[in-house]
């Protein structure tokens, strides 16, 4: 159940750079952009009270993590919002030239199977050696497809994404707090 909102809860976006989504957002990053109003290392414990965010977004930063810096990101995001919140994750799809051709973002490439192993149930009936994760999270979600292809039907968006580099340029991936 959700809870209520409160005056300390807000809704942030991490890793924003000068890019922040919206005004009324909170904008945290490690430089200070013009738009970024907390200076804060993610890699870190979040200075955030536990269960007081309604809302996360990040676009285009969780690439720029090593991979154990990317479960810290999600367990620190799974304790700071609120039960049935949502963060929502922007990142270059795996298979497009956006995920490696910047060569800040580090490498795996956020791939659609990681989504997994932020619930808690498939990590005990799959991955029980990997105890790194304390979060639980339900997780929706999707594509941007290359402009080209936008026109095309979803039968054939979807033998592209498949089959074909560059078919999508990012995923999104919606996460809901259980």
């Amino acid at each position: 159940m959700r809870k209520k909102k409160t005056a300390e809860s807000a809704k942030y976006d991490l890793g924003c750079g000068p890019n922040k989504i919206a005004p009324e957002w909170i904008g945290v990053d490690v430089r200070k952009f013009p738009g970024v109003d907390k200076v804060w290392d993610l890699r870190k414990r979040w200075p955030i009270k536990d269960e007081s965010a309604d809302e996360l977004h990040s676009s285009h930063f969780l690439e720029h993590l090593e991979p154990m810096d990317r479960i810290h990101f999600v367990n620190e995001a799974y304790r700071v919002l609120r039960p049935g919140c949502q963060i929502r994750i922007i990142v270059p799809h795996w298979a497009s030239a956006r995920a490696y051709g910047d060569l800040t973002h580090k490498w795996p490439p956020v791939s659609e199977m990681w989504v997994n192993y932020l619930n808690k149930a498939w990590r005990a009936a799959n991955a029980p050696h990997n105890d790194f994760y304390t979060c639980d999270f339900d997780s929706a979600g999707g594509h941007s497809m290359h402009p080209d292809l936008n026109a095309r039907n979803a039968e054939f968006q979807q033998y592209a994404m498949r089959w074909f580099k560059e078919a999508c340029s990012d995923s999104i991936i919606i996460l809901s707090k259980r």
